[in-house]
């Protein structure tokens, strides 16, 4: 059967939890009340639980390529609205990570004329900031190290959209400054996360 060493591992893994904790499904079933809510990437090398060390119920996830917040993205906004009027999550954190080929894809010439290639002009913003500001500087940056500085702008930018939300207006002005929004980079190379930004920077 297709896949039937991944449901083998689920097997194990519930008689494990099971092993460990006889109540930890019974008391998952009630219901649920994570700490944060995550806005990462697709990327399968950055899964939010495991690079903070954290279990099932933990954070609430949304996860999309190059990790972006879409003015005009029903899915995320409704994401979002649930997590801070339904589950009272008081933290979002936008997380981006260096190597995201989203963002490498955003950095070319010209992107596809596709889904795809709509949804990355959003993360170009963020390549535009970085050459102005490089520009004005008088500085240069090439290969890795100008996609790091271009990783770390989308992190900016999308929360700077998550600011403009109007579910997370709404949420500010009935409990000022919950959601707190924040901005991190997760470094595949080494395991650590940067943090980039805090609020609507």
């Amino acid at each position: 059967m297709p896949l039937s060493d991944l449901l083998q591992k689920n097997r194990e893994w519930a008689a494990a939890q099971l092993a460990r904790d006889p109540e930890f499904f019974t008391r998952h079933a009630r219901g649920q009340s994570p700490r944060l809510l995550w806005i990462g990437c697709s990327d399968s090398r950055v899964p939010a639980e495991e690079v903070l060390g954290c279990g099932p119920g933990d954070l609430f996830v949304h996860r999309n390529v190059a990790n972006i917040v879409a003015y005009n993205d029903v899915n995320i906004s409704s994401v979002i609205e649930f997590a801070s009027t339904v589950l009272k999550v008081p933290d979002i954190v936008v997380c981006g990570h260096y190597g995201c080929g989203g963002v490498r894809a955003a950095c070319q010439p010209k992107l596809p004329a596709s889904y795809l290639g709509d949804w990355l002009m959003i993360a170009g913003w963020a390549k535009r900031t970085v050459d102005q500001s490089l520009a004005r500087d008088g500085r240069t940056a090439e290969g890795d190290d100008y996609l790091r500085l271009v990783v770390e702008e989308n992190v900016r930018l999308q929360l700077q959209h998550l600011s403009h939300l109007t579910v997370v207006r709404r949420q500010w002005e009935e409990t000022p400054g919950v959601p707190r929004l924040h901005g991190w980079v997760y470094d595949i190379g080494t395991g650590l996360v940067k943090v980039v930004a805090t609020g609507d920077t």
